[in-house]
């Protein structure tokens, strides 16, 4: 039962919660749909963090899809080998997961370290990054130290198909069984986050910036005490 509610029912409650929630925070809530920013605080750390962050995330991203959603023979018949994605996955991964786990620990701690952002942000505002940072930390473990320390395990055989097997409404709790604690781990903190997402600021990654190409500058020009 606890297999089944684990690798079954809670990561299709959390996608339910994801797809609704933001449907009902775009249509009840679209004045604070973006983040608030708060740049005129704190400066030097949110440039270096936000940075690595994103620099980091955006990679981190698209090598989970081609992980987790493309099986291995489809590599294969392109002519990636085992080899040549377990270099990438690991070493190439590996670079960037420490790049974002450094730009998420520098945003966390600047978030609850400067009083006067911490005052600007809100529960869900911690919550999110203490989530995240949890969340990138214990990818970097088990991308690093579990696939070393258990080299028999992959995650392509296992946790792969299982994702699949969700998507397409044929849930394999099973096949999560035998995974290592620091995926089960990583798995079930990122269908948490992906429960929470439609009521924090993490909405603000659907709000693309179209215009920002060709969209006015805004100045901001110091006002002189008139003598």
């Amino acid at each position: 039962m606890l297999e089944q509610l684990l690798w079954v029912i809670f990561p299709y409650i959390a996608i339910v919660v994801f797809i609704f929630g933001h449907i009902k925070r775009y249509k009840d809530d679209q004045f604070h749909w973006t983040a608030k920013s708060s740049e005129f605080i704190e400066k030097k750390q949110l440039k270096w963090g936000s940075l690595l962050f994103h620099l980091g995330i955006v990679p981190v991203f698209f090598g989970h899809v081609v992980g987790l959603l493309i099986p291995a023979s489809w590599l294969s018949a392109i002519g990636i080998n085992d080899h040549m994605y377990h270099l990438g996955a690991v070493y190439i991964g590996s670079i960037f997961g420490f790049m974002t786990l450094i730009g998420m620990f520098l945003l966390t701690y600047r978030r609850i370290s400067k009083a006067s952002v911490l005052r600007l942000s809100s529960a869900s505002d911690i919550i999110v990054n203490i989530m995240l940072l949890i969340i990138v930390f214990v990818g970097c473990y088990a991308t690093v130290v579990t696939n070393f320390t258990t080299p028999e395990f992959d995650y392509r055989s296992t946790i792969s198909v299982w994702v699949r097997g969700l998507l397409t409404l044929s849930p394999q709790a099973e096949l999560m069984r035998e995974v290592p604690m620091s995926f089960k781990i990583h798995v079930l903190l990122g269908f948490a986050i992906i429960m929470l997402w439609p009521f924090t600021r993490l909405v603000h990654v659907w709000s693309v910036p179209t215009n920002y190409g060709t969209r006015s500058y805004i100045l901001y020009r110091k006002h002189a005490p008139r003598n």
